[in-house]
């Protein structure tokens, strides 16, 4: 019931993460896989095949995803992550705030961690309103990076002021992620 609950969210995710990486949708292909069962040879699109074995890959900013998406909102199982390429801003707290000893990066991954931003319009009250909901989320934010991370608030305090980019290595000390993960003969990153 909990699966079925969650494909409509994860059917939005797929639709934005389609959206995001095809330049002219009539000519994007999706990649099928090829498997051979007991009774023969079944294909199944890419993202069918690995939501089969519960693996669903974001590849698309995570402001991108529907935010009362029910597969983010619901999502009860142990996530394994495995950040490669650059994991930023909001990215790097859902690393951080990953099941520990499953949180696994590729040696030449960046981590980018920052205070929360946005922008404000309209009448002065409404400056003001926007201005206080940021500063309860950077202290939101700051509270879940300490707990996480096992650094003291004034390490993060000062860590999140401005954009802070970390190697692998980097957030494995800072305690954003708990390996680094390299294969034999990989060329050595630090």
């Amino acid at each position: 019931m909990l699966l079925r609950g969650l494909l409509p969210g994860l059917r939005q995710c797929i639709v934005g993460i389609r959206r995001e990486f095809t330049a002219t949708p009539s000519l994007s292909a999706i990649p099928f896989v090829i498997e051979n069962e007991g009774r023969g040879e079944r294909s199944y699109d890419i993202y069918s095949r690995l939501l089969r074995d519960r693996i669903v890959c974001v590849m698309t900013p995570v402001a991108a995803l529907p935010q009362d998406s029910q597969f983010m909102t619901q999502c009860k199982w142990l996530l394994r992550l495995w950040p490669h390429g650059v994991w930023a801003s909001m990215g790097s707290l859902l690393l951080c705030a990953g099941e520990k000893g499953m949180r696994t990066a590729l040696p030449n991954s960046r981590i980018m961690v920052h205070q929360p931003s946005g922008g404000a319009q309209g009448t002065c009250s409404d400056i003001v309103i926007r201005a206080e909901e940021i500063q309860r989320l950077k202290k939101r934010t700051q509270e879940i990076y300490v707990h996480h991370t096992g650094q003291t608030y004034e390490v993060i305090q000062e860590t999140l002021d401005r954009d802070r980019f970390m190697s692998a290595y980097e957030a494995m000390k800072f305690g954003i992620i708990d390996k680094v993960e390299s294969h034999k003969g990989s060329m050595p990153t630090e």
